[in-house]
């Protein structure tokens, strides 16, 4: 491919990716449009509308069940009756009916606290589910602000390779002319030309990146079109180098998601315990109606029979023995109670190291950050250095090229550190529970 032909490919791909009708969108902006539309978060809202519906009384047990009911059945017999006079007699085709309407009442009064343990626990069930929303919520808002990140990163090194791309171009030219007055040789054109196409390369397969990056913010978003043009609000990554250890631990502490949805836990096994136990005790049960019969006989002196009125009654009972299964039941619900406890030792332990390896590395690349600021700065004049030099014929074309790669490599290593410090930040914020911060900056 010649120089013009790639040059026109290159203003062909910045046109398609800079299209005038693009939207601006902040952190702020892409956070609360994906809590709009986002799939998963729907789906795990309406999850905890579900456990809020099933915490009411009546599900646990509390109220009692009344039924209408209606009923017919009926019977034909033919009947042989032998006398103790030694007589006898025959009726044929005996019909006997009955028809029937009714309310029954079922109400559990007493089953050894279980019923107010039922209702504990779904009532911590819907607590349970909110804190599943809040973890997706939180899981979401961190994916979402490293893609935003991502994707302003992945735009500083289009623009590095923008700058590289020029400056091959300019050294190319340069190289040209001397090339045609024949005062450099072709080997030199020829290895700057290689040098340009080789950073337009770069530079095509970085239009690639980003438009990964920006289909995958789409995603997150949920936008009905995922490859539409969106314009990043920012433009640089800015780190928040004021983050205090001792302060984000004992948030920590206080308001991780996974470790407050531990607890739920613990609460769910100490209310399966006290629903085990409830099998020790007695239980009393009601039971009534209110119906009317109609019954119609075939023999005998009444032909038709009419009942209406109330029925009740008490039943009392104790399991004396049901095969050892309540005994093994409690002992299950004790041994899953020991655990519960010993998984939220057991997050804590993790939730402290995740939190000294992310204070670690977000430290570490603080200083990085620093120092690659620094080499940036001091790549740039050495390559300033370097072009003016080569201008004037001072330095070879390897020479030259060695600093303008030191340049980018430098803004390269620059844009990592600057990524890698923000995810560490991100990551820290999401620990403590304050990500949703981001919503309100």
């Amino acid at each position: 491919m010649n120089r013009t032909s790639l040059t026109a490919v290159i203003i062909a791909a910045l046109a398609c990716a800079t299209a005038a009708a693009e939207d601006t969108y902040s952190l702020k902006r892409c956070i609360e449009i994906g809590l709009e539309r986002n799939y998963s978060i729907r789906i795990v809202r309406n999850e905890e509308q579900i456990a809020a519906n099933n915490a009411i009384p009546g599900n646990a047990g509390y109220l009692p069940s009344l039924d209408l009911s209606s009923g017919f059945s009926g019977s034909r017999y033919n009947y042989n009756y032998d006398y103790a006079d030694g007589t006898a007699s025959t009726s044929n085709g005996v019909r006997s009916e009955t028809g029937n309407i009714g309310l029954n009442l079922d109400w559990t009064l007493f089953d050894g606290f279980g019923i107010q343990a039922n209702y504990a626990k779904l009532k911590e069930l819907q607590l349970m589910g909110e804190l599943n929303t809040r973890m997706v919520i939180e899981d979401f808002v961190a994916d979402i602000a490293s893609e935003y990140y991502n994707l302003i990163r992945q735009h500083i090194r289009l623009d590095n390779l923008r700058s590289a791309v020029t400056l091959s171009k300019e050294r190319l030219r340069i190289v040209e002319e001397r090339y045609y007055i024949g005062s450099m040789s072709r080997l030199d054109f020829q290895q700057a030309k290689v040098d340009f196409n080789a950073d337009s390369s770069k530079l095509l397969t970085q239009f690639e990146v980003v438009h990964a990056s920006r289909t995958r913010l789409n995603e997150l978003m949920a936008l009905d079109e995922v490859d539409r043009a969106i314009h990043i609000h920012d433009s640089l990554i800015t780190p928040n180098p004021s983050l205090n250890e001792a302060e984000l631990w004992d948030h920590t502490l206080v308001h991780n998601a996974s470790l407050l949805a531990s607890q739920k836990n613990m609460t769910l096994s100490e209310l399966d315990y006290k629903r085990a136990l409830s099998r020790n005790y007695p239980y009393l049960r009601l039971n009534a109606g209110y119906g009317y019969t109609l019954g119609w006989n075939g023999t005998g002196t009444t032909d038709l029979q009419k009942r209406l009125g109330f029925n009740y009654g008490l039943t009392l009972g104790f399991s004396l023995f049901d095969g050892m299964n309540r005994r093994r039941e409690q002992r299950n619900a004790r041994l899953q109670r020991q655990n519960s406890e010993l998984r939220i030792r057991e997050l804590e332990l993790s939730l402290r190291t995740d939190h000294s390896n992310l204070w670690m590395a977000y430290r570490n690349n603080l200083e990085l950050w620093a120092l690659e600021k620094e080499n940036l700065t001091a790549a740039q004049e050495n390559y300033a250095i370097a072009i003016e030099r080569y201008k004037l014929g001072e330095l070879s074309g390897i020479e030259l090229r060695e600093a303008q790669n030191s340049l980018l490599e430098a803004e390269e290593r620059r844009s990592i550190a600057e990524y890698s410090t923000k995810l560490c930040e991100i990551s820290l914020m999401q620990l403590s529970g304050r990500i949703l911060n981001y919503l309100y900056e």
